[in-house]
């Protein structure tokens, strides 16, 4: 297996926040299947599949495993991996769905613990984790071919990350501030989606943490989670809020999302998607109609990390004059460290921030009262990741 030396440090390969993880501790690798994992190799040993190659090697699966054989078989061995900071929802909705237990590794912020086996199945971001893993520049770990993934959107499972948010009270009081913003901002992402080339150089340029390799390599990717719905169909209206997916990220979001305040407990499960989002901004904004001048000119948006092409609709607004001319100034205001973009907005510290349906939910069920007024991604670019024979 070929990989690179000189891997990228925590803070330049996650998008997440160095916020605390759910804990955890990866032990070693294991020699037999579980009572569950040894019924199901009845059907691998005749197939070929899954759990004859996991028993084997204790590290690699079978290239024609089904994602079943694979989930139940790392989940089993206790090796499923996740950073638990928003993300893992999806992860417990999959393993629900495939009769496992929820709990999980709590996983760093690089792909080490998969490089070494200790994570089997490790979370992955299509944009980010996953090149790394893949590809040999930079950074890369080298697997090429020899890796595969399991798709939240293709299991069902798919919550939506993303959006463009802010506070109820903000967007009530500075409404074409709000759709001025909202329209320059999905410009700016139009012409990102179809020049990723060179808005993953805007970004570069902008202080990016990561290679340039690496950030050609993540606008592609984001272009696809931007352009594509959870169902693999093609999305007309760049932003628009689709409210099928928003609602299975809601109805996860109150399944899993495990909050110690009792009050806010309760009130997740009585939120709708009218407490978390509204719509009209950006119907507003994207209808072409003249808009209003913008009762706030000076605005800030908080991103959820460092530079890099997961928010690169923005810098491209910003570099190709869109907020200018929407005779908005912008603050791009990168993440990272102990920022939490949704208290950042709460505060009044910034106008605008980008956040996960899901940490939104959840705020709000703590008290907060932010709306999304664009939904930018649509659909989850959350994988996991695992070794096949090759």
């Amino acid at each position: 297996m070929k990989k690179t030396t000189g891997k990228l440090t925590a803070a330049a390969l996650t998008l997440a926040l160095t916020t605390a993880a759910l804990s955890g501790c990866a032990g070693a690798p294991e020699k037999e299947t579980t009572q569950a994992a040894a019924a199901e190799s009845t059907t691998a040993k005749e197939t070929g599949t899954t759990q004859a190659a996991a028993e084997s090697t204790g590290k690699y699966y079978s290239a024609s495993a089904t994602p079943e054989e694979v989930v139940v078989d790392a989940a089993s061995k206790g090796k499923v991996g996740n950073w638990g900071l928003g993300n893992e929802y999806e992860v417990q909705a999959l393993l629900t769905k495939y009769g496992q237990n929820t709990d999980f590794l709590s996983q760093a912020f690089d792909m080490d613990g998969f490089d070494d086996d200790s994570i089997l199945l490790a979370s992955a971001m299509t944009y980010n984790e996953l090149g790394l893993v893949k590809n040999s520049y930079k950074g890369g770990y080298a697997y090429g071919d020899s890796v595969k993934y399991i798709d939240m959107n293709e299991e069902g499972v798919a919550m939506l990350e993303d959006n463009i948010f802010t506070t109820r009270e903000f967007a009530e009081a500075n409404p074409n501030t709000v759709k001025a913003f909202v329209r320059a901002s999905m410009k700016g992402w139009e012409y990102a989606c179809a020049n990723p080339e060179e808005a993953a150089e805007i970004v570069f340029n902008a202080g990016s943490s990561v290679s340039s390799e690496h950030q050609a390599y993540m606008a592609e990717e984001v272009k696809k989670l931007v352009e594509t719905d959870t169902k693999g169909n093609k999305v007309v209206d760049l932003g628009k809020m689709d409210d099928e997916a928003l609602q299975q990220t809601l109805d996860l979001a109150k399944q899993y999302i495990q909050l110690d305040d009792s009050t806010a407990a309760e009130k997740l499960q009585t939120l709708t998607l009218d407490d978390f989002r509204d719509a009209s901004y950006w119907t507003d904004a994207m209808s072409g109609a003249e808009l209003g001048a913008p009762e706030k000119t000076d605005v800030s948006i908080q991103l959820k990390w460092l530079p890099q092409a997961q928010f690169m609709g923005y810098y491209v607004a910003e570099a190709k004059g869109y907020y200018k001319d929407a005779g908005l100034n912008v603050t791009i205001t990168p993440g990272g460290g102990d920022i939490g973009e949704t208290t950042a907005v709460n505060s009044g510290q910034v106008d605008f921030g980008v956040t996960w349906d899901a940490n939104l939910i959840a705020a709000n069920a703590g008290g907060m009262n932010l709306i999304a007024v664009s939904q930018v991604y649509q659909r989850s670019g959350l994988v996991l990741v695992y070794k096949v024979n090759e």
